[in-house]
């Protein structure tokens, strides 16, 4: 019975010797150690990003009407609230597009589990090359020069539309062709199907991702009652 384990690095760069092994194995063990790393991985960096104060801006605005101690207790609820939404960041990207996929495809869920835990880890690796450019040079995700949202700025004052071209960057575009390259060679479905399966399923992602940003101050506004 052939086994297979994941090595994320070199499934990450021979792509293709390490599908046609995906794709042949019978027993694919569970990458619990894989993917408790990467949920730690997640924690750090946004828990990071809560400490240097990324996306807390509409905190910082109200800081004058608290005292010190509420400030910095607000803070502290900022981080913990990162932290939160690192874990649900993994466990949406390793499971959802995998049951959908599933669902589309019947490739086995352990196998698609794989495919998303490369995705995963290409996101996060696009997050850690976001922060310095926030930290030293200002740039919101969206405005990023990893992102299309720069591009999109000089077309359009929309912020909608400056948000929903942000979300898609050249590491998004990477991780469709990705999926599409791994469900068409694990799958007998058409390729039509994968590909438009796929690329509704990110669309759908960075259209919400979109809406969220478009509503994110409002939200943090009524959250902290600023």
């Amino acid at each position: 019975m052939m086994t297979y384990s994941i090595n994320l690095f070199k499934l990450l760069f021979a792509v293709d010797d390490h599908i046609f092994r995906i794709g042949k194995a019978e027993l694919i063990r569970t990458p619990w150690k894989v993917i408790l790393l990467l949920m730690l991985f997640s924690t750090l960096i946004y828990s990071g990003m809560g400490l240097l104060g990324i996306g807390s801006s509409s905190i910082s605005s109200g800081a004058a009407l608290l005292t010190a101690s509420e400030y910095e207790m607000q803070k502290l609820w900022f981080v913990f609230g990162r932290m939160i939404y690192s874990f649900l960041f993994v466990l949406f990207i390793l499971f959802v597009p995998s049951l959908i996929f599933y669902w589309v495809t019947k490739i086995q869920f352990k196998k698609l589990l794989l495919m998303q835990l490369v995705v995963l880890f290409v996101l996060l690796v696009e997050r850690v090359l976001w922060i310095p450019l926030v930290v030293y040079f200002g740039l919101d995700w969206y405005v990023s020069p990893l992102s299309f949202g720069i591009i999109a700025s000089y077309f359009t004052d929309i912020p909608f539309l400056i948000y929903l071209f942000g979300t898609i960057s050249i590491f998004q575009l990477w991780v469709v062709g990705f999926q599409i390259k791994f469900i068409s060679k694990l799958s007998a479905t058409q390729k039509g199907w994968v590909w438009a399966t796929v690329i509704l399923f990110n669309l759908t992602v960075w259209i919400l991702s979109a809406v969220v940003a478009f509503t994110d101050t409002l939200i943090i506004n009524r959250w902290f009652n600023l």
